[in-house]
């Protein structure tokens, strides 16, 4: 069994017209709600083996601040192939993960995240920005994973809706 939690990437800012959409930072929203983002990780003892994020700025400060509040040791990868990715493109890049990563995070945007936790269980879930959806994969290598796999959403948290 392996876990996957799917985090989209907290608020970004538009303050900047000139600003490349890959270049975007974090607003004020953003910048508050990926730490309680990753409290709570930590507080649910769902601490990332390895972090796999998109390489746009946005992304890559989400899964900085998140694996930071969240105490996580393990590596924060950036990979361009995560910007704007589709399902198939994501589940391409979990078999280079090494295989005793039990939890993986995968951080990036929609709307490929929201397809990924759709064909992983089965129904459709909205992630907002910063939402976290934890998936347990009926798998014991990530090299098994496939767009067939059936997982189980076993928590799904969106920052509004925390207290």
């Amino acid at each position: 069994m392996k876990t996957l939690l799917v985090l989209r990437h907290a608020k970004s800012s538009w303050n900047d017209p000139a600003l490349d959409d890959h270049e975007r930072p974090l607003n004020d929203r953003g910048l508050r709600d990926a730490p309680r983002m990753g409290q709570l990780v930590r507080e649910y003892g769902l601490i990332p083996d390895v972090v796999l994020s998109s390489d746009a700025v946005r992304a890559r400060l989400t899964a900085e601040a998140v694996a930071d509040v969240a105490g996580c040791t393990g590596e924060i990868l950036l990979d361009p192939r995560l910007y704007l990715a589709g399902p198939a493109d994501i589940l391409s890049l979990l078999p280079s993960v090494r295989e005793n990563a039990e939890t993986v995070m995968i951080v990036g945007h929609n709307p490929g995240l929201e397809q990924l936790v759709e064909q992983l269980t089965g129904k459709r879930h909205d992630l907002p920005t910063a939402a976290l959806a934890q998936i347990d994969l009926p798998i014991d290598q990530w090299r098994d994973l496939t767009l067939s796999t059936r997982g189980t959403l076993v928590g799904l948290w969106r920052p509004k809706e925390l207290t």
